[in-house]
C-alpha cells in the first residue's frame, strides 16, 4: 500500500532549484536511502515528507491516520530538560497510555546506548549523547513512517551497529539519509537518488544501485549519441533549402526542432584534485609519553613516531580522547606530561569537526558574510598541484562549486556544503601531515569517494579519526584503539579489528563462564607485531652494513636548506611573473629561468629522497 506520495514537487531556495517537477512514493514497510551530491537538498526533501516545509509546487499525500515522525540532523532540547524527559517528550507520550512500560522501555535503550544517569540535564551532553538521546525518542515513537537525516553522525561504531541492527527488523517504513555506505547497503532495499532537481529510484541496496546507475547513463548516453546522429541527417536536409511545402516536410521540419532543442544528460562535475603537498623532512611528528586528563584521565604515557606515508586511524567510544590527541599533534592543546617534537618541515593540515561562525574559536571560522572565493583566495590565491599552479577559483569549479556560486555568500550553504568548502580550504594550504577528524560527518558520499581517491596519491602522513566503518577500510592500514585498559595499537583496517575483537570477546565470555576457550582462529595485533618485529630484527641483523660516505654526510646535513632556497626561488619568480605579465620579453627570460631552477630542484630532491633511504637503512 501506498503512504506517502510526493507529486512534481518544485522547490527553490534562494536562487537555486531544488526540485523540478521531481515525484517520490513509499510503500509499507519500505526502507529507502537517500543520496546525492551536498546542497542538493536531501534535508529538504525530508522536512517535507515530516510536514515540516512545504513544496513551491505539486502536492504531497499521506495515507490516513498515518503517523510520522523524523530525526532532525541536529536535534535541539529544551534546556530545562533532563535525559529521561527528553526521551519521553510529548509527541511520545501522546500515543501511549501505559506511562510506566514505556519509562522502562526508554531506561533500558538508553543503558543500551550508554546513557545510565537519565536525571542529569540533556544539555551537559556531548553532540554524539544528544544524538543517542534523540534517536531514542525517535524510536519509542509508534510512527508508521520514520525519517531519519543523517542518524550515524557523531556516532561511534558501536552505537551505530546497535542502531543498524535495530532498523533492521523494524516493521514500519523508512527514508533515511546517511554517507555510511555499510549502513545503507545493510538496513535499506531501496536508494533514491536527488540529482538535477529529479528523483531517480533504483530497487536495490547501496551496492545494486552503483550497478544500476551506471547501466541507465549508459542507456541515457545511447540516446544522445542517437539524437545526435539523427540530428546531423536532418541538418544536412534543411541545409539543402527544404521548403515547408507538404504536411511531410512540415512534420519532419518540426523534428528536427524538437531535436535540436532536447537537452543532453548532464552529468555531475568531478571533486578531481591533483596531489598537494609540500616536502617532508627527516623529522615528522613524534609523539614521547604523552599524557591527558580532564576531569578524567583520556590517555598516559602514549609514544608514536609518525612514518612517512603512515595512514593512521584512532578509533573509540565518544568521549574518550581521540578529538583531544588531534588536538594535542596539532598544537591546539598542550600535554599535561610528555613531549611532541614537531619537524622543520612539517606543515599540519587540520580539518576539524568543530568549524565555527565564532572567530574567537579559531580552528575553522567560517565568516557567514564572506564569499565563498574570498573563504579560498584568504588561504592561497594560487596552489601549485602536479599540473602546475591552479587558482582559488579553478579549484572551487573541480570542487563542485561552479563559478556562478563562488561569489555567494557562505550563510547560503548548506551543512555539508560548508563541509566541502572547509575542505577544500585545509587541502589548498599543502600540508604534508593531514589530520581529518570526522570527515564523513555531513559530507555526502561523492565526495567522500573523491577524498578516498586523494588520499591514495598524498605524499604525506594521514591521520583520521572516524567512526565511518567504510571510510576506514578504505584509507587506513593502522589502528590506535581507545580501549578499557589504555590505546592498543593494531596492525590493519576497522573491519579486521573488529574481528579480531569479536573473537577476543567471544573466548573472554568462554573463560568467564568456566569453558575452554575455543580455538583461535583470528591472530591477535599483539601476535602481528611481535611476528613482524622479529622479522624486521633478524633483517636487521643479516643486512649488509651501510653508511654514508664523507661527502654524503656533508650534503644530508645542508641539502633541505638548498632544497628550501630553490622553492623559494621558484616562489620570487611566480610572482615576478606575475608583475611582468605585459612584458613578453621579461616574461621569456623568466620563463627559462623557471624551467632551469625547476629541473635543478627535481635533482635535488631525487638525491634527497636518496640519502633519506639510505639514512633510514643506517637506523
Amino acid at each position: 500500500m501506498n503512504i506517502l506520495t510526493l507529486e512534481n514537487i518544485e522547490k527553490n531556495y534562494s536562487e537555486r532549484r531544488l526540485f523540478d517537477q521531481a515525484s517520490f512514493y513509499l510503500q509499507e514497510g519500505e526502507k529507502v536511502g537517500v543520496i546525492g551530491i551536498n546542497g542538493t537538498g536531501k534535508s529538504t526533501l525530508l522536512r517535507m515528507m515530516a510536514g515540516e516545509e512545504e513544496p513551491d509546487g505539486g502536492r504531497i499525500v499521506r495515507a490516513n491516520h498515518v503517523v510520522v515522525r523524523m530525526l532532525p540532523q541536529q536535534p535541539v532540547f529544551d534546556e530545562h530538560m533532563t535525559v529521561l524527559e527528553a526521551a519521553l517528550d510529548a509527541q511520545n507520550t501522546e500515543h501511549f497510555t501505559d506511562h510506566f512500560t514505556l519509562e522502562a522501555k526508554a531506561k533500558q535503550m538508553l543503558a543500551e546506548l550508554g546513557i545510565t544517569d537519565v536525571d542529569q540535564n540533556v544539555q551537559v551532553l556531548s553532540g554524539g549523547l544528544k544524538k543517542r538521546v534523540a534517536i531514542v525518542a525517535t524510536l519509542l515513537s509508534e510512527a508508521d513512517i520514520l525519517i531519519m537525516d543523517e542518524p550515524t553522525n557523531h556516532l561511534d561504531s558501536k552505537t551505530a551497529q546497535w542502531l543498524e541492527d535495530y532498523l533492521k527488523s523494524y516493521k514500519g517504513a523508512l527514508v533515511l539519509v546517511t554517507h555510511d555506505r555499510y549502513f545503507l547497503d545493510s538496513v535499506v532495499n531501496r536508494i533514491v537518488e536527488i540529482d538535477k532537481g529529479q528523483m531517480y529510484s533504483y530497487d536495490a541496496n547501496y551496492a545494486g544501485f552503483l550497478e544500476l546507475k551506471e547501466a541507465r547513463e549508459q542507456m541515457e548516453d545511447a540516446g544522445e549519441r542517437k539524437r545526435q546522429s539523427i540530428l546531423r541527417v536532418e541538418l544536412e536536409w534543411v541545409k539543402r533549402g527544404a521548403r515547408a511545402r507538404t504536411t511531410k516536410q512540415k512534420a519532419r521540419l518540426e523534428r528536427y526542432e524538437e531535436l535540436k532543442n532536447r537537452h543532453a544528460p548532464v552529468r555531475d562535475g568531478s571533486v578531481e584534485l591533483s596531489s598537494i603537498s609540500s616536502r617532508l623532512g627527516r623529522t615528522t611528528v613524534e609523539l614521547h609519553q604523552v599524557s591527558k586528563a580532564y576531569d578524567h584521565p583520556l590517555f598516559t604515557d602514549f609514544s608514536y613516531i609518525f612514518l612517512k606515508g603512515d595512514r593512521i586511524g584512532f578509533i573509540g567510544e565518544n568521549g574518550c580522547g581521540k578529538t583531544t590527541m588531534m588536538k594535542l599533534i596539532a598544537g591546539l592543546v598542550q600535554p599535561d606530561s610528555g613531549q611532541v617534537v614537531v619537524g622543520q618541515t612539517v606543515k599540519i593540515g587540520y580539518y576539524s569537526q568543530e568549524w565555527e561562525n565564532d572567530p574567537s574559536k579559531g580552528i575553522a571560522y567560517m565568516n557567514p558574510q564572506a564569499r565563498v572565493i574570498d573563504y579560498i583566495r584568504d588561504t592561497a590565491e594560487y596552489v601549485r598541484t602536479e599540473n602546475g599552479l591552479i587558482s582559488a577559483s579553478a579549484m572551487l569549479d573541480k570542487f563542485l562549486f561552479p563559478p556562478q556560486e563562488q561569489y555567494a555568500r557562505i550563510e547560503k550553504l548548506s551543512g555539508g556544503e560548508k563541509k566541502r568548502l572547509n575542505l577544500l580550504r585545509v587541502l589548498m594550504e599543502a600540508p604534508n601531515v593531514l589530520i581529518l577528524d570526522e570527515p564523513t560527518n555531513d559530507l555526502d558520499i561523492r565526495t567522500l569517494t573523491i577524498l578516498e581517491d586523494y588520499l591514495d596519491h598524498f605524499d604525506g602522513i594521514v591521520i583520521v579519526v572516524s567512526h565511518d566503518r567504510y571510510f576506514l577500510d578504505r584509507v587506513t592500514r593502522r589502528l590506535f584503539a581507545f580501549e578499557e585498559n589504555g590505546i592498543r595499537q593494531f596492525e590493519g583496517n576497522y573491519s579486521e579489528y573488529a574481528l579480531v575483537r569479536e573473537v577476543e570477546q567471544a573466548q573472554s565470555a568462554e573463560a568467564f563462564a568456566g569453558k575452554a576457550p575455543a580455538a583461535q582462529t583470528v591472530e591477535t595485533s599483539s601476535e602481528t607485531l611481535t611476528r613482524a618485529q622479529e622479522r624486521e630484527r633478524q633483517g636487521r641483523t643479516h643486512a649488509a652494513k651501510v653508511k654514508f660516505s664523507y661527502k654524503e654526510q656533508r650534503e644530508y646535513e645542508t641539502i633541505e636548506d638548498d632544497i628550501a632556497a630553490l622553492e623559494q626561488k621558484l616562489e620570487d619568480i611566480d610572482n615576478e611573473m606575475a608583475a611582468n605579465a605585459t612584458n613578453a620579453a621579461k616574461l621569456r627570460e623568466l620563463l627559462e629561468e623557471k624551467e632551469n631552477t625547476e629541473q635543478l630542484l627535481e635533482e635535488k630532491l631525487d638525491r634527497w629522497e636518496y640519502l633519506e633511504e639510505l639514512a633510514r637503512k643506517m637506523e
